[in-house]
């Protein structure tokens, strides 16, 4: 054998003993993280589930135990934004109402590490409906209040901005109904890290404290296999749930199909009438075993909201974030869906807004709104561009739309071009036959918006209409609420580079929020104003622009 041939000989067996030492090393340190069922676990038989005991390989740079390699493979759904429509083709406007937060939580979590967010991270209108308004409750037999208002646009000042906001009744804690909730974690290696699996303890504590004798929880935990780590349990026996969510330990692969099949059984096996069902899917998203196509998993959540068991989903952690399929599942499952990124966003979304987290007071609720072509040139939503409806959609009651909790604010904004602006509206060829339809009421409306919501528990839809004049108001006089929600949407809008944010900055959107933070008890308006400053510092697109 010549000197060549045994030099690489030696290298192919020296390499072949360090992948061997690797693999061994891997292995030791992957067991060291694999999950220990607690003394109560029961493990459920599902559709040829691993062994109790055993897990499921892990993908290399997918599951995050130890020796795994960083990768990131977060995913986010593509956001086209909505352009400016004019009412002579498109008169009518159709969304669902959307209460989630999520994308607020996520793009802080971005700005705190000194990170510009993904622009498909940003969801415009979960920026808005973060926060609070000054509105007022309902007083009638309706679930929620309305409030409508017209002012200039801060971003150019040809267009005005249109402001509807929805405020569901709040409920005191003592007329809460019943809950009999199912815990669905995902404890799989990939949710071995603090801001995931010890952080979802923390979180689940917090709100566990909040229940008593009248509620019921069950944890379910899913990795190679889904299981039983406690069944259903009164809610004022809170030692031992506490001690079951402290036991819970991460590794092995995400079989999160079979984990939403079990809960949902588990939560059907308990069902209250006219009590609170619901899953609660905490995970960082991933769904690598079992059913894990996003279609097959939609499919059932629909099913089993028919049946009165709603889903809703906290997300934790990074680099592994699946953010557009539990978005989806929420979405399907009639719940809401929320990002913890720390211990004061759990406690927001577990207690201080159980109610709306928890509690639905109106559901398949939509918007339509009509523009009067008189008056608006063009229009354009800001934000829910996965909540648009068809048109036809609106009186449709098969149609599944958004849902709306106790105490939640939900926030629109359009942007309306008026006749007589200079800003050209894409359209089509003057038609060669049309019908002139006569406004009702007066022909100084801007617009007619109608709203539609079912009960709870109803498959009949109610019906509220309300118009607005075209009357304008100058910013400056324009309300808090206007005011502040306009800087949020504008935030939103730099942070996407939008094509549409017209002459907004970064200095712009502090200077609106700053003069409409109004009272701050909680200090979330403090810190958008802090978040603003620190994407001002970390945006490079364009650092010398005026105003930045």
């Amino acid at each position: 054998m010549s000197r060549k041939q045994l030099a690489l000989s030696s290298s192919f067996v020296l390499a072949l003993l360090v992948l061997l030492s690797a693999c061994q090393n891997r292995q030791v340190g992957y067991a060291e993280h694999q999950y220990a069922p607690a003394p109560r676990m029961v493990m459920k038989d599902m559709e040829a589930p691993l062994p109790a005991g055993e897990m499921a390989e892990p993908m290399p740079g997918m599951d995050a135990g130890e020796g795994a390699e960083d990768f990131n493979r977060e995913e986010y759904d593509r956001i086209y934004e909505n352009a400016f429509l004019s009412p002579k083709v498109n008169p009518l406007s159709t969304f669902a109402i959307d209460v989630d937060a999520a994308s607020y939580a996520n793009v802080r979590r971005f700005l705190n590490e000194s990170r510009m967010p993904y622009p498909d991270a940003v969801r415009i209108e979960e920026m808005i409906n973060y926060f609070d308004y000054d509105y007022p409750q309902p007083e009638g037999s309706d679930p929620f209040s309305i409030t409508t208002e017209l002012g200039v646009c801060p971003w150019n000042q040809e267009h005005y901005l249109v402001h509807i906001g929805l405020q569901g009744k709040d409920l005191p804690a003592a007329d809460l109904p019943p809950s009999n909730l199912v815990f669905l974690f995902d404890v799989s290696g990939s949710m071995d890290d603090p801001n995931k699996l010890p952080l979802l303890k923390s979180a689940f504590r917090l709100l566990v404290e909040q229940l008593d004798e009248k509620d019921r929880v069950a944890i379910v935990v899913y990795a190679g296999a889904a299981g039983v780590v406690l069944p259903s349990t009164r809610g004022d026996q809170q030692a031992e749930i506490l001690a079951a969510l402290e036991d819970l330990s991460a590794g092995g692969s995400t079989a999160g199909g079979e984990g939403i099949q079990l809960a949902y059984k588990i939560a059907q096996e308990h069902f209250i009438p006219d009590g609170n069902n619901r899953i609660i899917l905490a995970t960082d998203g991933d769904f690598n075993v079992g059913p894990s196509s996003q279609g097959e998993l939609v499919r059932m959540i629909e099913e089993k909201r028919e049946e009165g068991v709603f889903l809703s989903v906290l997300g934790f952690g990074t680099g592994n974030y699946q953010d557009s399929k539990m978005e989806q599942l929420s979405n399907k499952g009639n719940g809401n869906y929320a990002y913890i990124d720390n211990i004061l966003e759990a406690k927001k979304v577990l207690v201080s807004e159980m109610g709306g987290t928890l509690f639905t007071i109106a559901k398949d609720v939509k918007i339509q709104v009509e523009f009067n072509p008189a008056i608006v040139k063009g229009y354009r939503l800001i934000g829910y561009e996965n909540r648009l409806l068809a048109a036809e959609d609106f009186n449709d009651d098969t149609k599944d739309a958004g849902e709306l909790g106790a105490g939640h604010s939900v926030t629109a904004i359009y942007e309306v071009v008026p006749v007589g602006a200079s800003t050209k509206i894409r359209g089509i060829d003057s038609l060669k036959f049309s019908v002139t339809v006569p406004v009702d009421g007066s022909q100084q409306d801007l617009l007619f918006v109608k709203f539609r919501y079912k009960d709870p528990d109803g498959d009949v839809s109610k019906l509220i209409e309300q118009s607005l004049a075209a009357t304008v108001t100058p910013l400056v006089r324009t309300s808090d609420n206007f005011r502040f929600s306009a800087a949020v949407a504008a935030f939103g809008m730099l942070l996407r580079n939008s094509d549409y944010k017209g002459e907004s900055t970064y200095a712009m959107v502090k200077e609106l929020a700053t003069n409409a933070k109004g009272d701050d008890p909680n200090g979330y308006r403090s810190e958008f104003l802090q978040l603003v400053e620190k994407a001002s510092l970390l945006d490079d697109r364009d650092l010398n622009a005026e105003g930045k």
